[in-house]
């Protein structure tokens, strides 16, 4: 601050404490309370960084160590298959499948839309229901009723779906399809076929007598839903070609009546149902019994 115009007169600045000073960032010191509290920014943010690394690790060698199960290509003509989602989305599944959530379009829209999303927005708007800063979860009621239930819940659904699937795969015959896969594969590989499929070797014999009525029933048969028209197999379903090579008319019969494992299931009754006779399904286990390589 000067008075006059003289060069040798000292000039003295006057800082207005309007102006806000700018300085380093010091974080603000939680000596008083070890261990209870710190800085968010770097120290905690940098914790939950390392946790998240470590566990993305751990996941990436789980990735690289065990292969996909990888089932056949997608049919929808193969009436067998029973769809699974992932194991995170087993509860959600089995939720679906109660009746008061199930078969008109509102109670797929409630059961699919509206109770999940309630049960999600719950979950968002905990933090600003419970706002008490105890920690001890017996204290804090509310928040200790969510996380308790939504856990119950989750847990006893995803082992209800799984109980339920596993029960389905015995009562129908059926072995998943990645799990017959790796065993074909394995077989092939051990009779030095390079990882093929088992069913390819009876694929390349022919149909046997096409304008046999046998043939006729075949077609309108539950056989035709599994080992298709041609007789090659759906979806890993072994092929028809080349049976009589393995199986007498009888033991055909045999399988119809009372199934074979694995994959399939008792068909007699089933054909019965769908309008054949005993008469046509006894010409139809002939016919797949003339079914041999030429």
């Amino acid at each position: 601050m000067a008075h006059g115009h003289k060069s040798n007169e000292k000039v003295v600045y006057v800082g207005d404490s309007r102006v806000r000073k700018s300085g380093p960032m010091v974080p603000p010191d939680y000596s008083a309370y070890p261990g209870k509290s710190e800085v968010f920014i770097p120290n905690f943010l940098l914790k939950e960084w390392m946790v998240g690394c470590v566990a993305l690790v751990g996941v990436l060698v789980l990735v690289m160590q065990e292969a996909a199960p990888l089932g056949y290509p997608a049919d929808p003509t193969n009436t067998t298959f029973i769809p699974m989602p992932d194991w995170y989305f087993l509860f959600l599944y089995q939720f679906l499948k109660y009746p008061y959530v199930s078969g008109d379009t509102l109670k797929i829209f409630i059961g699919s839309i509206i109770i999940p999303g309630i049960m999600f927005g719950g979950l968002l708007l905990a933090p600003f229901l419970d706002t008490g800063k105890e920690r001890r979860f017996y204290k804090r009621p509310l928040a200790s009723a969510f996380m308790f239930v939504t856990l119950i819940a989750c847990i006893h659904l995803t082992v209800v779906s799984w109980m339920h699937y596993q029960k389905e795969l015995t009562d129908k015959n059926i072995i998943p399809e990645h799990i017959k896969r790796e065993h074909e594969m394995e077989e092939a590989k051990k009779a030095g076929g390079g990882g093929g499929s088992s069913s390819k070797p009876a694929a390349a014999a022919q149909i046997v007598a096409q304008d046999d009525k046998g043939y006729e029933i075949y077609q309108k048969a539950t056989c035709i839903n599994c080992h298709a028209k041609d007789l090659k197999g759906v979806s890993g379903m072994p092929a028809l070609r080349g049976i009589g090579d393995k199986h007498s008319k009888d033991e055909i019969m045999t399988i119809i009546k009372e199934g074979k494992a694995p994959g399939m299931s008792k068909q007699y009754d089933d054909n019965i149902k769908k309008g054949l006779t005993a008469a046509d399904i006894d010409v139809l286990a002939d016919w797949l019994a003339k079914q041999k390589k030429q």
